[in-house]
């Protein structure tokens, strides 16, 4: 009898399924039981919810939207070789001046404040998955080995989702970040994998603390949470307003990071309460017409830098892993071509390379080098 093989498009749809099945059997083996937050403006019948209501979606488009990142994704949507990378060491990070930022990957940054490093959103393992046999896969090493990253004063989150919050990078730094900021129940993932409860801050959006004078305010942002297909929405998403008032030796200092979101009003009401803003971090990337109320097209990432009153744009939620349709390099080249045309001043570091927050530069197109090397 014959031998028969799978057609190429059942083995990427088996694939798929596998892969799906796989996520959700590892998440509800390691399922964190999120308490209800009934007092927040933001819950409503057992989850949160945006302030816009976002169309159901349902089992269909997600089979759909499946189907399509399995079967239609342009040879591009990844470089052919790792875009370039500046290695950091220790030493490196501690001779840095204060009011540092060096860019890590994705949405990962290191911040140096007051002589206080903070990172936002850290994902150092190779996959943003919840399994790492599959999964979007790094273009590109960390600029500096988990092991390598100096004490950290704290770990700013915004979400749940795998390419955002990382189990295995959480783990690691349970004992290395004296303290770990984070939306309603985010916060009861870390304490429920191991992290010091009394390490762990949690807040609604319009909240904040206030550490070594530097203020984190947890903001709104338009998006969803979840890390298996039955518990969505159980844990709060949120923007981040990092404001340093700065002393005698330095004036003040107003940072925005977005996490990640849709476009809607709340980025002029943010601007409003706390702008402008020296520098902000907006998602620009995994964006598709398939999920519009999620992430932003690079052209409403430069109009919520207006909205919030910017000075600086860092795009970031990029280069670094495919979690979309579009080429890679694509959010670059839109944004940069968007900010020229509005007037906005845009930076665009090279993973690893320093910022400085008191006076940014522009950066160079790094990612066109990528794609020359790629022989394009």
């Amino acid at each position: 009898m014959p031998r028969r093989f799978l057609r190429p498009r059942r083995l990427l749809l088996l694939t798929g399924l596998l892969f799906m099945t796989a996520c959700s059997l590892t998440a509800a083996l390691s399922r964190t039981s999120i308490p209800a937050y009934r007092d927040s403006p933001q819950y409503t019948d057992g989850t949160f919810r945006n302030p816009v209501p976002q169309p159901a979606e349902g089992l269909t488009k997600l089979l759909r939207i499946t189907w399509n990142m399995l079967l239609h994704k342009p040879a591009d949507a990844s470089p052919a070789v790792a875009p370039p990378v500046v290695a950091l060491t220790p030493a490196l990070l501690e001779a840095a001046p204060d009011r540092s930022l060096f860019r890590l990957g994705h949405s990962s940054v290191l911040l140096k404040l007051r002589g206080g490093f903070w990172i936002t959103d850290p994902v150092f393992s190779e996959r943003a998955s919840p399994v790492q046999w599959l999964g979007p896969r790094r273009f590109h090493a960390p600029p500096i080995a988990l092991e390598d990253l100096p004490p950290l004063r704290g770990v700013l989150l915004s979400h749940d989702h795998y390419d955002h919050l990382d189990r295995a990078t959480i783990t690691a730094l349970a004992s290395k970040a004296d303290v770990f900021l984070a939306p309603l129940g985010v916060g009861d993932r870390l304490v429920a994998w191991g992290v010091d409860p009394a390490r762990v801050r949690q807040f609604d959006w319009w909240q904040g603390t206030r550490i070594d004078g530097v203020q984190f305010t947890a903001t709104p942002a338009q998006h969803f949470s979840g890390r298996t297909l039955s518990d969505r929405n159980e844990t709060l998403w949120a923007s981040w307003v990092i404001v340093d008032d700065g002393d005698a030796g330095s004036g003040g200092l107003r940072l925005f990071f977005s996490g990640d979101s849709g476009y809607f009003d709340g980025f002029r009401e943010i601007g409003r309460r706390f702008g402008p803003f020296d520098l902000t971090l907006l998602e620009t990337g995994a964006y598709d017409p398939q999920w519009p109320y999620v992430h932003m097209q690079p052209e409403q990432t430069v109009q919520a830098h207006l909205d919030l009153g910017g000075r600086w744009l860092l795009p970031i939620h990029n280069g670094t892993f495919d979690l979309a349709m579009h080429p890679w390099t694509e959010p670059f080249e839109r944004v940069a071509a968007l900010a020229a045309q509005r007037g906005v001043a845009l930076t665009t570091p090279r993973m690893g390379e320093r910022i400085d927050l008191a006076s940014p530069a522009a950066g160079s197109p790094w990612w066109r080098d990528a794609q020359t090397a790629r022989g394009d």
